[in-house]
Formats: structure tokens, C-alpha cells, sequence
């Protein structure tokens, strides 16, 4: 589906190191590290937003579709939630059903504004899915939100997921717990310049204490 050949050659003031990795269909990745160590750096070359990476950086499948959630919703604010689903191109009769499939019944003629933070992403979820993304980039889908909104936005993500099982996800999160619900591999990224420490298939039936434990590792390394 996608190949990675990053190199820290490719950038005048490398934020990311030598990476090389491919994602491939089904694959449920979380993208873990340090705060700052370049996470979303790498979901940008990854959708080729980072101009200073050559495209050799990033090898794609001839017509990847690739949906990503922001941290930020980046929906139109003076749009109503039909309107910022119309202008991606989402038939009119499939606005509703759309946002049924996040949660969000009835809401099409909200405003942005009028959405709590747990909404709106559910409703910039709906947005990514209108394309029918063959991999989902999502950065930091559950911070700032609280314990139950964040477990019912995880537990959609899930879902989703399920339904699709040929899609591809790259989740960004900081929580083993996410990891352990959703994952069926693991991205640790860390050093100066960041590269991928850990990079590996969960086995079935993978626990979060033992994720914890592998984190607690690798983070007690010195960079």
C-alpha cells in the first residue's frame, strides 16, 4: 500500500532520521513517543505536506486514498456540517447517513461552533471517511477530550475499522491503553533525529501491561 524511505539527508534540519517501513492493508498502527519527537511531522510526509521531503521519501500505491483527522477539526466554521460535507464532494442523499455512521444524527444543519470538541471531530471523522480513504491518518483523535467521550470516539474509531477491514489506520496518541484497544502494530518514535525504536505486529491477544512495560523501556533509553 505504502512504502516509507525517509532519510535525514533529505532535509537541511532533520526533525526525522532514517525511517524504512511499509504499511499494509488492515494494518491498525499507533504512532507513540515524546511529546514534540516529530509524530506529526511524519503523518505530514506521509501525506506529502512536508514540501521539504523529496516524493521519493514516500511511495504510494497508484490511487491511495488517504483521509486524515487533524488535531484541529478544520471545518468550515461559517458552514453548517451539510455544507462542509457537500464541498468535499458527498452526494446530498448520503450527508445524513454519513454523519449517522459517527454519531451524529440530526446534526447536519449544526454549525461547527454549536458542536462540543468530541462532536466536531466526529463530524471531521465523517468528512475523512467521505472519500473512502484506503488508509486513515488520525493525530491525537482522543486528547482533550473527557474519559467517556474519548472511550465512545475510541470505540467508533473501532467500529469503523471492523466495517472496513482492508483500510488501514496510523492513530498518533500518547496512551498504551489506546494502543491495546485498537493496534495490531506498534510505532515507537524517539532520538535526535527520530526514528521508528520500535516497530512491530502485536500478537494476538497482546495486553496493555505489556505494552506499557515495552514503552517504559525503550523511554527509559538514553537518547
Amino acid at each position: 500500500m505504502l512504502e516509507l524511505c525517509i532519510e535525514a539527508r533529505m532535509s537541511r534540519q532533520p526533525v526525522l532520521g532514517d525511517i524504512a517501513t511499509r504499511i499494509a492493508e488492515g494494518d491498525r498502527i499507533c504512532l507513540l513517543g515524546p511529546s514534540g519527537i516529530g509524530k506529526t511531522t511524519l503523518l505530514n510526509v506521509i501525506v506529502g505536506l512536508e514540501q521539504q521531503f523529496p516524493a521519493a521519501a514516500v511511495r504510494r500505491r497508484a490511487g491511495l486514498r488517504i483521509g486524515y483527522l487533524f488535531q484541529e477539526h478544520r471545518l468550515l466554521p461559517w458552514r453548517t456540517l451539510r455544507q462542509n460535507l457537500r464541498l468535499v464532494g458527498v452526494p446530498a442523499h448520503e450527508v445524513e447517513p454519513l454523519l449517522a455512521q459517527v454519531g451524529l444524527a440530526g446534526c447536519a444543519e449544526h454549525l461547527p461552533d454549536q458542536l462540543s470538541l468530541g462532536m466536531a471531530r466526529r463530524a471531521a471523522l465523517a468528512r475523512c471517511l467521505a472519500i473512502q480513504p484506503d488508509l486513515l491518518l488520525l493525530d491525537e483523535p482522543f486528547a482533550s477530550l473527557d474519559p467517556p467521550r474519548a472511550q465512545a470516539l475510541q470505540n467508533l474509531v473501532g467500529t469503523l475499522l471492523d466495517a472496513r477491514p482492508h483500510m488501514a489506520m496510523i492513530c498518533v496518541t500518547h496512551d498504551a491503553r489506546d494502543a491495546g484497544r485498537l493496534a495490531n502494530r506498534i510505532w515507537y518514535l524517539n532520538g535526535q533525529p527520530a526514528r521508528l525504536e520500535w516497530d512491530e505486529r502485536l500478537a494476538s491477544g497482546a495486553d496493555v501491561a505489556g505494552i506499557t512495560r515495552k514503552l517504559r523501556s525503550l523511554e527509559s533509553k538514553v537518547v
